[in-house]
């Protein structure tokens, strides 16, 4: 029997957590905030961007 070796790279987590990092920054969002962010990502984002509207 041979041995099988499977490589899979990529990059979505590296950019999920640029993603979270960019959160973090724009919406100024505390430590225990950020923490939450990582569950409740969409609803930080929805949020601002919505009181951002005219």
């Amino acid at each position: 029997m041979a041995d099988t070796k499977v490589n899979v790279q990529s990059s979505l987590g590296m950019i999920w957590f640029i993603g979270w990092l960019f959160t973090l920054g724009f919406l100024k969002l505390g430590f225990f905030k950020g923490l939450l962010a990582l569950l409740l990502w969409p609803y930080y984002i929805g949020d601002t961007v919505a009181g951002l509207a005219p």
